[in-house]
């Protein structure tokens, strides 16, 4: 899932906080939150972006070809990175990161609003806002992290992976709830029950990414806004658990129906206020100060950060050495691009294969295809804490960064031979088990593991001092340059061609494994290049 978020600190010293989550400072929690409720925004959208471009009208769709498709939808995702090199200047000269981060959140939540409206130019100028608001807001909440620590507290890598379980905490929610919304047949029950018929729920879906991205605004501004929030989410969560596992109760045709859902939704009640209890229980019992909003120290605006730190920096000529450094970034820009182009066939040619091909039912339950799209973010969950260990196990003799960068690319690769394999199954109206699915997803997963982290850590420690925000930007633009990529490739997505989707899946296995090799090969003289940087 998403990684690009361990940015370093680039705010002044603050005293030591402990009153949040995990005993870490107090603007972490709220940090955590708008994080996640954001990304919950993001990946919600994105999972129903493509499918209902390529929805015919007839089914409240935009008709759209799936090259047409699968272009905007390249250009879009590869937009919301790019965004992040602006977005982290406007911060840097302008707005400073806390209000930055603000403005982003406004932004994209207006989007998400505008194409929750049936018309074509509100589709667009929603595309165009949540960009315009997540290159705002995705670079400085990042850097509002690291603010929070001081220059050696120990627990700023802590911190980072609590920040980091957030944003993936969202992202594995939100295609649950936004596919649920926008094209599941028992949320339409439950709107005819209360004498709402619709013939497509499409946008219902895309507001549910506003009302998310909403709430972590709210409670941005307002950090005793979080009970109710993650209270009111309980609630909503524990029937929509309900409705998805026994369907008939979503017509609420009977008494016991409706109690049984009313039950449910009261279950969920209570385990967001136990939540909301466990996240400020400290921040209660330490007495902290109503009147000082947890991020009063972090993302200055640049008038203050100045007058704080003492003046700007001098610029320095670069050293040899610096410039060798460099010189790597550059290199491992071009194979981090081509990792995101594979792995950002999640949301375009996947997420198409799952809803054409796939059989997306198990043990009896019936799901949509748009579930897939948490499979990563459950993955990256389970298996994050067992690369921690197993890199810290193997300490000096762990490979090295474009070693790892290597095995990404290769366990990429790895997951479009499965999928070339099994698209050769689903031929004359045939459709294959999720397995398959959920196997190249383990892949791509341990393949993002091995990549994504590790490049973002590379940055930081090859890039100098002074430059660090502006290689951070460096690393964000790829991924912006693969999303593009992505989206072209995905273009060639037509299951109606026999052969078509083997041929397509496996020229990305091909050059993804090919890059995985060509980058072993080269690695002994990338290492001499980086000095002393492991």
């Amino acid at each position: 899932m998403d990684t690009t978020t361990q940015v370093p600190a680039v705010e002044p010293e603050i005293a030591l906080d402990t009153r949040g989550i995990g005993g870490h400072p107090r603007g972490l929690t709220t940090l955590f939150f708008t994080e996640m409720w954001e990304r919950f925004s993001y990946y919600g959208m994105r999972a129903l972006l493509v499918l209902f471009m390529v929805a015919p009208q007839s089914e409240g769709g935009l008709g759209f070809s799936t090259a047409k498709a699968a272009s905007i939808y390249g250009t879009y995702t590869g937009a919301v990175y790019f965004m992040s090199l602006p977005g982290g200047w406007v911060a840097d000269n302008i707005l400073g990161a806390r209000l930055a981060v603000l403005v982003g959140g406004v932004s994209i939540a207006m989007g998400h609003f505008s194409m929750a409206f049936s018309s074509l130019p509100t589709f667009y100028a929603g595309l165009v806002l949540i960009v315009i608001g997540t290159g705002l807001l995705k670079p400085n909440i990042s850097t509002m992290v690291g603010g929070l620590y001081g220059k050696d507290d120990p627990r700023r890598d802590g911190g980072f992976s609590v920040f980091y379980m957030g944003i993936n905490i969202g992202a594995m929610i939100s295609p649950l709830v936004c596919g649920f919304l926008a094209r599941r047949p028992e949320f339409k029950a439950i709107l005819g029950s209360f004498g709402i018929h619709l013939d497509s729920t499409w946008h219902w879906g895309f507001a549910a990414a506003g009302v998310g991205m909403t709430f972590g605004l709210v409670q941005y501004l307002y950090p005793k806004a979080l009970p109710p929030l993650l209270s009111f989410f309980g609630a909503f969560m524990g029937g929509f658990v309900l409705v998805s596992f026994k369907p008939k109760i979503a017509d609420l045709a009977t008494t016991g129906d409706i109690g049984l859902f009313a039950l449910a939704s009261l279950i969920g009640l209570g385990a967001g206020l136990v939540l909301s209890w466990f996240v400020t229980a400290k921040e209660k019992k330490s007495g902290a100060a109503e009147s000082t909003h947890p991020l009063a120290n972090v993302g200055f605006k640049p008038s203050e950060r100045r007058s704080k730190e003492g003046g700007a920096a001098p610029t320095e000529k670069l050293t040899s050495e610096e410039k060798r450094r460099i010189g790597v970034i550059a290199i491992l820009f071009i194979f981090s691009a081509l990792f995101w182009m594979a792995f950002e066939q999640a949301g375009s040619s996947l997420n198409l294969f799952a809803d054409t091909l796939t059989r997306n039912s198990i043990f009896g339950w019936e799901f949509d295809a748009t579930y897939f799209q948490s499979v990563n973010s459950v993955f990256i969950i389970l298996l994050a804490p067992v690369f921690s260990w197993l890199w810290l196990k193997l300490d000096r003799r762990q490979p090295s960064s474009p070693m790892k960068f290597s095995f990404g690319l290769i366990f990429a690769g790895l997951g479009f031979v499965v999928l070339a394999y099994a698209s050769t199954f689903a031929v004359g109206g045939s459709r294959v088990g999720p397995s398959w699915l959920v196997l190249v997803y383990l892949l791509h997963t341990i393949g993002e593991l091995c990549l994504s982290p590790v490049g973002l850590s590379t940055t930081t420690k090859l890039a100098p001092g002074r430059l660090v925000g502006l290689m951070m930007g460096v690393w964000f633009l790829s991924i912006s340059f693969g999303n593009y990529a992505g989206g072209w490739v995905a273009g060639f997505f037509d299951a109606t061609v026999e052969g078509a989707l083997w041929k397509l899946f496996g020229s990305v296995a091909l050059t993804t494994i090919a890059a995985g090799g060509v980058l072993i090969l080269l690695t002994p003289s990338i290492k001499k290049l980086m000095g002393r940087v492991a």
